[in-house]
C-alpha cells in the first residue's frame, strides 16, 4: 500500500468572491511577483467537510465542531428536569473536559462555552449523551470516572483527516492525516468592483427616482491550482486500522473537492464549478507540491486557452521533477474536462485502491 496519495486540481471559476478578508474583497496573494485570487485552506476544509457529499458518505463517522457543548448539554439537562442551578454546574462540569470555559459573570450561559472550538468525535458524543441520561435519572452530579470522555481511538473520519488540538488535553490531540494548500489563480488578477443597486417595488412616480439601496463588492475570475496531501498510513493508524474506512474517507474527500466550490457569495454569482483538470500521485516518495509550474503566471496577452496552458505546465513540471529527482510518484491517475480524458469514476477507484 502505497503512504501518500496526492492531488493537484485545477478549477476555473467565474466572476465571484469565493472566500473573503476582513474588508469584503476576495482574498489575495503575492505569487512570482503578480498578485493571485486565493482561497485558504481553511475555507476549503469547512467547504468540504460541511458538503452534502461528504455527509452523504461518510455519515455518522463525522464529528461535531462547536464552541457550545455546554450549552448544549445544559438544554438538555433542563428538559430532563434538573434545577437551573445543578444544570449548570453539571453542564460546566462536562463541557470543561473539553476546554477551558469562557469567564462571564453576567452571564451564567456564556460561562458554559468552550474558549476555542472542539472536534467531537460521535463515539464521545454518545458518551457525553449516556452520561446527561444518567445525570438526569439519578439526579446527582457526575463523578470523576464519569468525566473521562474524551476518546483517542474511535474518531470520526473528519477529525483523522483534519485534525484536532486540544490545549490542556494533548494526549488526545489527532494529527491531521490531510495537508491542504491555499489554492491560488495561476495568471495575475486585478480586483474589480461590482456598484449595485436595489430597488423599492412600492415605490410609485411620485417618490424621487433615487434607489432604496446602493453598494459595491469585489470580484474576479480565476483558474486555481489546489493541492492536497493525504498521508494514507497515518489516517488508517487515527481511524483505529479501519482501512475501508479510510478508502471511503479518502474517496469521499476526492470527489468533493473536484465537485464543490466555496459558499462565498454564491448567491449574488452562482460561481460553482467542477474541476477542469485532476492529477492524483501514489506512492511513498516525499511529496511536493507542483505550485511552481506557475511561479511565472500564465501571460494573458500570451495564451489563447489558459486551462489548457496551465494543464501543460503542470504535467510539464511534474516531468522536470521526475528527470532531476527520479520519479516522485510510483503510478498516477488524471482526468481532464477540457479534453474530456479520463473519469472520475476511474479517479476515485484510484485513490481508495
Amino acid at each position: 500500500m502505497s503512504r501518500f496519495i496526492q492531488l493537484h486540481i485545477l478549477t476555473s471559476y467565474p466572476p465571484a468572491n469565493l472566500n473573503r478578508d476582513d474588508l469584503g474583497r476576495p482574498k489575495t496573494a503575492k505569487m512570482g511577483g503578480s498578485d493571485r485570487l486565493r482561497v485558504s485552506s481553511q475555507s476549503l476544509k469547512r467547504t468540504w467537510r460541511t458538503s452534502d457529499l461528504f455527509q452523504s458518505a461518510l455519515g455518522d463517522h463525522l464529528g461535531t465542531r462547536t464552541k457550545r457543548l455546554g450549552v448544549e448539554c445544559h438544554a438538555k439537562l433542563i428538559e430532563g428536569q434538573v434545577p437551573e442551578k445543578k444544570a449548570l454546574e453539571w453542564a460546566k462540569e462536562i463541557a470543561s473536559q473539553f476546554g477551558a470555559l469562557k469567564k462571564d459573570k453576567k452571564e451564567p450561559l456564556k460561562e458554559l462555552e468552550i474558549e476555542q472550538l472542539v472536534h467531537i468525535s460521535p463515539a464521545e458524543q454518545q458518551g457525553i449523551d449516556a452520561l446527561i441520561e444518567t445525570l438526569i435519572s439519578e439526579q446527582r452530579p457526575p463523578e470523576k470516572d464519569e468525566l473521562d470522555l474524551l476518546r483517542k481511538d474511535e474518531q470520526a473520519a473528519d477529525i483523522a483527516l483534519f485534525g484536532r488540538m486540544l490545549a490542556s488535553k494533548t494526549n488526545f490531540n489527532v494529527e491531521a492525516a490531510c495537508q491542504v494548500a491555499h489554492a491560488i489563480s495561476v495568471h495575475p488578477v486585478v480586483i474589480e468592483d461590482d456598484y449595485f443597486t436595489a430597488v423599492d417595488d412600492l415605490k410609485d412616480s411620485s417618490d424621487d427616482a433615487g434607489a432604496a439601496h446602493i453598494g459595491e463588492t469585489g470580484f474576479a475570475a480565476g483558474l486555481f491550482y489546489s493541492y492536497i496531501c493525504i498521508n494514507k498510513t497515518q489516517l488508517i493508524e487515527s481511524l483505529g486500522g479501519d482501512e475501508s474506512l479510510a478508502k471511503t474517507a479518502i474517496a469521499a474527500l476526492t470527489e468533493t473537492a473536484v465537485k464543490t466550490a466555496p459558499k462565498g457569495k454564491q448567491n449574488s454569482f452562482g460561481s460553482r464549478a467542477y474541476a477542469s483538470y485532476v492529477l492524483a500521485e501514489s506512492g511513498d516518495q516525499q511529496p511536493r507540491s507542483l505550485s511552481v509550474a506557475y511561479l511565472k503566471p500564465i501571460d494573458p496577452k500570451l495564451s489563447q486557452d489558459f486551462a489548457t496552458d496551465a494543464v501543460a505546465a503542470l504535467e510539464n513540471q511534474r516531468d522536470n521533477f521526475d528527470k532531476v529527482y527520479g520519479e516522485c510518484a510510483e503510478s498516477h491517475c488524471s482526468l481532464n474536462a477540457v479534453t474530456g480524458e479520463g473519469s472520475l469514476q476511474e479517479l476515485l477507484a484510484f485513490v481508495s485502491e
